[in-house]
């Protein structure tokens, strides 16, 4: 298939499935925008970030690949952290930059870019401003100096955005790999649903006004390549709506808590994509995809949405950084006018991974042994040439924060960990578990809830699945192709008990 649609990609942080009234009958929270999206396009049902936190869930997203195939095994990273890509390493950005697409990136990146230090050499890993949460806030930087390894290295021709999350340190703009206003004072540490670390920041930096800034910067962005000779592809990754939570004008709309009203200008936000597209005569050029880069986090305040009738994970168990489905099924709809049937829905199990081998069907290329290797063409799905009860991905992994495993397929999904793997109960290293079972398995579809593990049942999926997860593990992919090599050194200890062999570097 040879197609050059303008391609936009907008990416909430930390928004859970619940959140969207398309898709929760009982959502408190009215995505009027989001539901109208979802009726003019395709809702899919059963769709999964790679990981249950939002670091490596983007690493997937731009690179078809397993996150933890890359250099970072658990967690996230700072603010300050070196660029994650591999170089080298193909992205949906620089596919579609190498087949005549203008390609920017507009928002939230973290996933590292190389800081300069005074004497001009980069952050080492090792460095004590580069912890894994990006705490430490007076690292050694020139913020004079361009940022080696920039988003502009990986595939985009223009970017705009803050390094991390919102709540970590620098608190700064950048454009391209420079810094709009050199942070010239640390500001204090917040608390509560307003949290956000204590660091460096800019003048006229504000963290209320980010999401409605980086929306007028991706608006005039569209407005700007509307006319141009080409096709654009625009990756949104918002920072909204997770920590620091600021609804601002949105405050009390929702009807819930605040975090229900930053939901809501998140929903703004996409209607006011949806009206630039549409008044720039491209809507029916134009594939929307929106999705979230895992479940909601607990900073939402579960126990006090709930007072409200509000469940952000709708009838999930757990939430952002579990290995339960509350942690990485999460929302996605996709629109293209000309292609998707308005008001069609989908079960098929699809991963955001998926995006790379996507864009590559719809532009007609073929994707090297050593790219996308965990990326499934979702096209035929899209286009409706798939029949529901024919899988398009053989199976998926799942990821929490802490490292644990989880593989899906249809309607089985094995656990490799007796605990949440994040922060839901029971919480790894925390909570008593003696007495549990080593790994967990669930029927999803006689127990989507994941409330009876039926491990002791089924011995003979439990060896299917272990086998098929040590497969993936050892072939460095889990699609056709050549056999290829995982990032950094071995991470397997947590599996070596339980799998068929062997799996380390």
């Amino acid at each position: 298939m040879q197609e050059t649609p303008n391609i936009v990609y907008l990416l909430a942080d930390d928004m859970g499935y619940g959140d969207l009234s398309c898709l929760n009958p009982h959502s408190k929270i009215k995505t009027a925008n989001l539901d109208r999206l979802a009726l003019e396009g395709m809702i899919f049902e059963d769709a999964h970030s790679s990981s249950a936190v939002c670091t490596p869930s983007r690493y997937s997203i731009l690179t078809g690949r397993y996150n933890w195939r890359s250099s970072l095994k658990k967690g996230v990273i700072g603010g300050f952290t070196p660029s994650l890509i591999e170089e080298g390493r193909m992205t949906v950005a620089s596919l579609l930059k190498g087949n005549g697409y203008s390609t920017a990136c507009i928002g939230k990146w973290h996933l590292g870019m190389d800081w300069q230090t005074r004497d001009g050499s980069s952050l080492p890993d090792d460095d004590p401003a580069v912890c894994q949460w990006g705490t430490h806030t007076t690292p050694d930087v020139d913020y004079s100096r361009p940022i080696k390894n920039s988003p502009v290295t990986k595939g985009f021709d223009y970017y705009f955005g803050i390094s991390a999350s919102l709540d970590m340190p620098p608190y700064a703009y950048i454009e391209n790999d420079c810094v709009c206003g050199i942070p010239d004072r640390i500001c204090e540490e917040k608390t509560g649903k307003r949290f956000y670390r204590r660091g460096p920041i800019a003048p006229g930096f504000r963290h209320e006004r980010v999401t409605p800034e980086l929306t007028d910067k991706a608006c005039d962005y569209i407005r700007e390549n509307a006319a141009g000779k080409v096709p654009f592809f625009l990756y949104f990754p918002l920072p909204s709506p997770h920590t620091p939570i600021m609804p601002e004008e949105f405050e009390g709309k929702s009807g819930t808590n605040p975090y229900g009203d930053f939901c809501l200008m998140v929903d703004d936000c996409v209607g006011k994509i949806m009206k630039a597209l549409k008044e720039s005569g491209i809507e029916e050029d134009t594939i929307v995809v929106f999705t979230s880069d895992n479940g909601c986090s607990p900073m939402a305040d579960f126990k006090e949405l709930a007072e409200f009738g509000h469940n952000p994970s709708y009838v999930f168990r757990g939430h952002k950084a579990d290995i339960f489905e509350g942690g990485h099924r999460i929302p996605l709809i996709v629109r293209w006018p000309k292609k998707i049937k308005p008001g069609s829905r989908t079960c098929q199990t699809v991963c955001l991974s998926d995006l790379l081998a996507t864009v590559a069907d719809i532009t007609g290329q073929k994707l090297p042994d050593n790219a996308g290797e965990d990326s499934v063409s979702n096209l035929s799905v899209w286009l409706g040439q798939r029949r529901e009860d024919d899988p398009i991905r053989e199976a998926t992994v799942h990821h929490s924060i802490n490292g644990s495993f989880s593989i899906r397929q249809g309607r089985w999904k094995l656990e490799f960990c007796p605990d949440s793997g994040g922060w839901s109960y029971p919480i790894p290293d925390k909570d008593d578990i003696s007495g549990m079972p080593l790994i967990q398995l669930y029927d999803l579809e006689a127990d989507v809830r994941e409330a009876t593990n039926v491990q002791d049942k089924h011995p003979e999926i439990v060896r299917k699945l272990t086998g098929l997860m040590t497969k993936y593990l050892k072939e460095g992919r889990s699609t056709p192709g050549a056999r290829q090599r995982n990032t950094g050194p071995s991470f397997w200890p947590q599996l070596n008990w339980m799998l068929a062999d062997d799996v380390s570097e």
